[in-house]
């Protein structure tokens, strides 16, 4: 897995349930080390969160998990520090994710999990792109180094 983080290559991978999901998720934490922004692509229901979740508990987060659906963030301190899950439904323009404080989770070393990237990804740079497409019962996941 740590290849699949730090290589230069393209993957991809059939997930056919939430099970692989979050198999794929906690293979996938192993290979992470801060500083990392990730954009997660995928329509709703696709298993981004899903695949947060599964990240957040193979790096020792317990409790309760929640979408930063309405809190713009939701940050975790994790066994490699901190990880800070975003989704940027929401934001407007980079004066609104700014007023909001979104800069500031970029700042440091830490690992940053965005959902719906495409809505800050001009003014924000990413080092991964992983996106969740659906195919037949199970989703496609695609992880590229430059844009989804």
């Amino acid at each position: 897995m740590a290849s699949i983080v730090e290589s230069d290559r393209d993957f991809e991978l059939f997930l056919p349930d939430e099970t692989a999901t979050l198999e794929f998720a906690t293979d996938f934490a192993r290979a992470l080390s801060p500083p990392c922004a990730i954009a997660l692509h995928g329509e709703l229901g696709a298993g981004k969160t899903t695949f947060v979740r599964g990240i957040l508990r193979a790096l020792g987060v317990d409790g309760v998990i929640k979408s930063p659906t309405y809190a713009l963030v939701e940050s975790y301190d994790t066994d490699i520090g901190g990880i800070h899950h975003l989704d940027a439904y929401r934001i407007e323009s980079e004066d609104d994710f700014e007023a909001r404080g979104g800069h500031e989770y970029f700042d440091g070393a830490s690992v940053q999990l965005v959902e719906w990237p495409e809505r800050i990804e001009s003014f924000m740079p990413f080092d991964l792109h992983v996106r969740f497409v659906f195919e037949g019962d199970g989703r496609r996941v695609f992880v590229a180094r430059k844009g989804a």
